[in-house]
Formats: C-alpha cells, sequence, structure tokens
C-alpha cells in the first residue's frame, strides 16, 4: 500500500488521469494551443470551441443553460465576483451570511462591512446548519443577497438550499451559493434549487487547480457589476484571456463527475461506514457536524484528552488536516467549529478526514487502525 494514505480531499483532489489526459492537448505546439478570443483564424476558433464544449459541461452537471457559465480562477474569485458584484452600486445594501462560511466569502462581507455594508452573520447550530427560518426572520427591505454553502468545507453538512432559495425568489432577493464542496458529492440542480448565483471549483472535483466557475442565471437576468476589467470577455463579466487547458480540464472533470455520481457516493458511504466501524473501539470519540445531512466523504472528529496537533505527528503515514486548507497556518482553533459553539479546548482536538474516487478500503483500514494505535498511546502518556 502507498504511504502516506492521503485523507485530505477537501483541501484538494488528485486531477483525474482522464483529466490530465484532455489538458495536455492544449497546451504544445502540435495542439490546439490558440487563444480562444482570436476569431480571425483556426487556432482561435478550436479553442473557443474547447471552451465552449467545456461550459457545456459544467452546466450539465448542474442542470443549467451553458451561457449561464462564467469562466473564473477559481471558486474564490467566483465568490467574491457573485458578492462584491451583487452589492456594487447598491445604496444601504444589506447582505446576510453565516459565520462557518469559507473564508473566500467570511473576508469578502468583511471588506463590505469595512465599506459601509451591512452584514448579518447567522450562527449555526450545533450540528453547523443554518436553518431556512434564520434567514427570513434576518431579512430587511434593502436586503440585496443572501450567501450561504451548500455543503460545509470543515463538517461536510449539508443546508437546506432549495427552502431558502424559494422564499428568496419570491420575495426578490438574490441568493448566492458556494457550491465548490457540493458539485460531484451530491445531486446539484439550480432548477430545483432557487439560486441566482453558484460557485465552482475545478480543483475540488478532480480537475486542475486555478479555474473555476461562477453560475450566474439568465431567466429572470441576474446582473452584477464586473470585478476584473480589460476586454469583456465572458459576457463583460470577468474580463482575461481563458486558460483553455485548464477550462478543458475543468470540463472534462465536470462531465466524468456527472457520469459517476451514484457511483461515487456509493464508494464514499460505504468507506465512510468502514472508518467510523473501525474507530467504534476508541472511546471519547465525537462526530463534528450532523450524522443525517451531510456528504459521506468528510468527517470531522473531536478526540478526548488529544490535541489535534500531536494526532497529526503521530499520525505521520496519514495526511489530514485540523481544519480547511485555507487556514490551517492559523494557531487558533477553527472558526468553523468555534461557530458551531465547541470551545477552544474541542475545537483544538478535532481533525477533518476527507476521502475521495481514489481512496480504497484498504488504506481506510490502514487509517482507522493508525488513529485508535496512535490515541491510544497519546492518552497513556498524558
Amino acid at each position: 500500500m502507498k504511504k502516506p494514505v492521503y485523507l485530505d480531499y477537501a483541501a484538494t483532489t488528485p486531477v483525474d488521469p482522464a483529466v490530465a489526459d484532455e489538458m495536455i492537448k492544449y497546451l504544445t505546439p502540435d495542439g490546439l494551443f490558440g487563444n480562444p478570443a482570436s476569431r480571425t483564424h483556426g487556432f482561435g476558433w478550436q479553442a473557443e470551441a474547447a471552451v465552449e464544449s467545456a461550459r457545456g459541461q459544467v452546466a450539465s452537471l448542474i442542470h443549467a443553460d451553458p451561457r449561464e457559465i462564467v469562466w473564473t480562477s477559481g471558486a474564490t474569485e467566483s465568490d467574491n465576483l457573485a458578492i462584491k458584484g451583487a452589492v456594487a452600486g447598491r445604496d444601504n445594501a444589506h447582505v446576510i451570511t453565516s459565520a462557518i462560511e469559507h473564508k473566500a466569502v467570511v473576508d469578502t462581507c468583511k471588506w463590505l462591512e469595512s465599506r459601509g455594508v451591512d452584514v448579518t452573520w447567522l450562527s449555526p447550530g450545533s450540528d453547523g446548519r443554518i436553518q431556512p427560518d434564520q434567514v427570513f426572520d434576518a431579512l430587511r427591505p434593502e436586503t440585496v443577497l443572501v450567501s450561504l454553502m451548500l455543503v460545509n468545507n470543515e463538517l461536510g453538512c449539508v443546508t437546506d438550499i432549495a427552502a431558502i432559495g424559494s422564499e428568496l425568489r419570491s420575495r426578490g432577493v438574490m441568493f448566492h451559493v458556494d457550491a465548490a464542496q457540493a458539485a460531484g458529492k451530491l445531486p446539484v440542480d439550480v432548477t430545483a434549487m432557487p439560486i441566482d448565483l453558484m460557485s465552482l471549483s475545478g480543483h475540488k472535483v478532480y480537475g486542475p487547480k486555478g479555474v473555476g466557475a461562477l453560475y450566474v442565471r439568465r431567466s429572470p437576468d441576474v446582473r452584477i457589476e464586473a470585478q476584473i476589467h480589460g476586454g469583456g470577455h465572458e459576457r463583460g463579466m470577468r474580463s482575461g484571456t481563458l486558460p483553455t487547458h485548464q477550462i478543458a480540464g475543468m470540463g472534462k472533470a465536470f462531465a466524468m463527475a456527472e457520469a459517476c455520481l451514484d457511483d461515487d457516493m456509493q464508494h464514499l458511504e460505504c468507506l465512510r461506514t468502514a472508518f467510523l466501524d473501525g474507530l467504534k473501539g476508541l472511546p471519547g470519540v465525537t462526530l463534528n457536524g450532523s450524522d443525517a445531512c451531510r456528504v459521506p466523504g468528510i468527517i470531522n472528529l473531536s478526540f478526548d484528552g488529544v490535541d489535534a496537533e500531536s494526532l497529526m505527528l503521530g499520525l505521520r503515514d496519514l495526511a489530514v488536516s485540523s481544519g480547511s486548507a485555507c487556514a490551517s497556518a492559523a494557531v487558533e482553533p477553527s472558526f468553523v467549529l468555534r461557530g458551531i459553539g465547541l470551545s477552544d479546548e474541542l475545537a483544538h482536538r478535532a481533525l477533518r478526514f476527507s476521502m475521495g474516487r481514489f481512496t480504497t478500503a484498504e488504506e481506510i483500514a490502514f487509517a482507522s487502525a493508525q488513529i485508535v494505535d496512535v490515541v491510544t498511546r497519546l492518552r497513556a502518556v498524558r
């Protein structure tokens, strides 16, 4: 068995080999390396065709119109474009979000606050979920936007986006959803979940890093103000030369995610069960988040009497995380775990284990055995 065992799929997935094969077609002199914006020769036309094919593949996974897909450099840019773009030019704007969103949303909303925008920060329950009534109770006449993630990146819990979206649509309030951790992990349908803006990432779905997309609803038309200028690409919403190879890779990854969705979900559910079964003999293990409303591949656990840093040092043959990769340099405990009511002490005892398409049952058996062994040894020397 290859070591270390990679259990940090929520931070990033490896590129599927089929995706890497697709990307190489758009890089070299004998490939389709042209600029998709070059409309005067075949090199550009071929690149543009690849970009539009990928746009259709991404749209298909979320049941959108291809014209509703705007290419970006990743979900962080998509979040910024959606939130800043929706609020720009609005006087007395009010935004609603939650205290446990991804940093790309949290920091963007804090930036808006520093410039006079009123932001309401909702607190989730102990299961990590925001309830629809919390959102509805926070609405005001001046509310411009609600921004909530579909799947939490540290806990794996799922927000009831459909119920929230239906009410917001009836009230004319824009709804942005960060779906970076949801695409390819559970069915996503923007027609069944009334969503106006949705952020997507390539590298969370076995595609390349550095590329993402923002879904922008067309009917009725959603208007957002561009944040990057210089050429008017992507229907004026996001300027910049499109990276054909990355976009083609993301398109291929999303097409594979659509084809493999049921199998991937079943595979991860089996791995989750096996992983937790392997820890049943270890006392003092607490699941953080929801055990019912969640995706199968993200598991956040606290271990009584053992701090996460010591545990990670002991688990040298496992690649795991003590929180979001975007906040892993911080010494403070996860703001997400504190946001669901955990004390600093309990939050410091938590690790996130995330599995994916290439995780094997053998790796899971090894991982759970290692955790039991290391936790038992650490507790013995306290």
